[in-house]
């Protein structure tokens, strides 16, 4: 684990008339320069040819200097280059067989966003300036950054409903492994409750979408009803429905932000089952449940905290029968419908469904921190580990 953790720190701000319309001509200029980049480079891929950054920043001058996109000088030239950098990232990914090919970016449906690197931005005595801007940015600050830290990059971003916010990623020194534990859980998640854990524990899921639905049905009844087009009934309308998810989010996002630090403080070893959450959703009975529920969102927040603070995440295989098998005598039952809640094993013991499935989980987690069986990394990054149920024993590196 490296020493310092880079951490990205992100704050709501309020901008003047003069920084919302600054930051608006900036957001329009990195996604012109991103467009014109990928058109470039598509063009290339179709002679069989292969563009790379340097060529596109060499473009870029070229662009600033013609009768066409003057306006792209208005703007600080750094989120212009940044843009140039992600595209490559993309065309990385791409090549690399991790992403589809890169798309281009929507006026209306892409992110906002802007990013700074350190020659284009000042951060002192915890005010935060912009290039082209004159006066510092109005932060809300909730939290304050490490002591003696400033950001190597900025990001400005505006969301849907109007709201601009501006991440800083800085190096955490306060992020350092927890002191070692024995314990350890098994995770098992679900929809009438959020999360069942190994030790009988239940956490109730908040459907968080449910409260807000009837708000939200109402706004978008209003926004189907408005003209299409650019028009500012129609821009009204959608920002109140953009209001409604944003609520909903953030409520979400806090859930999950307290469940997973808890976790990962308490336990060492954590053992959840490798779901595949793209094709749940397909199921049209379960897709607004499973969205609600934000599980591939768990995942990713514990498996980066465990990280951070030396735990282990154990995925294990999807195809575990962690519902269906007895935690006490491993006996297996043929058919476990979802009705069935609870059930008793010829053994004598009676299960509740969840909390079995949650204590198949941990043992097959914990098989595997014993003895590798069946273990290989799920992802790229330490700490993740994936049980299959078919492979030979064997630990790769």
């Amino acid at each position: 684990m490296p020493t310092h953790v880079k951490r990205a720190f992100k704050y709501r701000f309020h901008p003047t008339d003069a920084q919302a319309a600054e930051l608006s001509r900036t957001f329009g200029c990195v996604r012109k320069v991103y467009n014109l980049a990928l058109a470039a480079r598509t063009q290339a891929w179709t002679r069989q040819e292969r563009v790379n950054y340097n060529q596109t920043s060499a473009m870029l001058t070229v662009w600033k200097k013609t009768g066409e996109l003057p306006y792209l000088n208005e703007v600080s030239s750094v989120p212009l280059q940044q843009a140039l950098r992600h595209l490559q990232v993309a065309f990385t990914n791409f090549f690399g067989k991790r992403a589809k090919y890169p798309r281009f970016k929507s006026r209306k449906k892409s992110r906002k966003s802007a990013e700074y690197t350190t020659s284009a931005f000042r951060f002192r005595d915890g005010r935060l300036t912009l290039a082209k801007m004159r006066e510092p940015l109005d932060i809300v600050w909730t939290r304050p950054l490490p002591e003696g830290v400033s950001p190597s990059t900025v990001t400005v971003s505006q969301d849907p409903a109007g709201r601009w916010f501006v991440s800083m990623l800085c190096d955490d020194p306060s992020v350092q492994p927890l002191p070692a534990t024995d314990t350890a859980v098994g995770i098992d998640v679900g929809l009438n409750h959020l999360l069942t854990l190994s030790t009988g524990e239940k956490i109730t899921n908040p459907r968080h979408e449910r409260r807000d639905r009837a708000a939200l049905a109402k706004a978008q009844r209003r926004l189907s009803k408005k003209a299409r087009g650019d028009g500012a009934n129609r821009a009204k309308a959608r920002r109140k429905v953009a209001k409604i998810h944003a609520r909903i989010a953030d409520r979400r996002r806090d859930t999950l932000h307290k469940l997973t630090t808890r976790l990962v403080r308490e336990n060492q070893t954590l053992v959840i089952e490798d779901l595949s959450i793209r094709n749940m959703v397909r199921n049209r009975s379960l897709a607004r449940a499973v969205s609600d529920a934000a599980w591939a969102d768990f995942r990713s927040l514990l498996e980066y905290k465990a990280q951070w603070y030396g735990r282990e995440v154990i995925a294990v295989d999807r195809w575990l029968p962690s519902s269906k098998l007895c935690s006490a005598c491993g006996t297996l039952r043929e058919r476990m419908p979802l009705n069935v809640r609870t059930w008793a094993c010829d053994c004598g013991t009676t299960h509740d469904r969840d909390v079995n499935a949650a204590k198949n989980l941990l043992a097959a987690g914990l098989a595997v921190t014993a003895c590798g069986a069946g273990a290989r990394p799920q992802r790229s990054t330490p700490g993740k580990q994936s049980a299959t149920k078919q492979e030979t024993p064997r630990r790769e590196p």
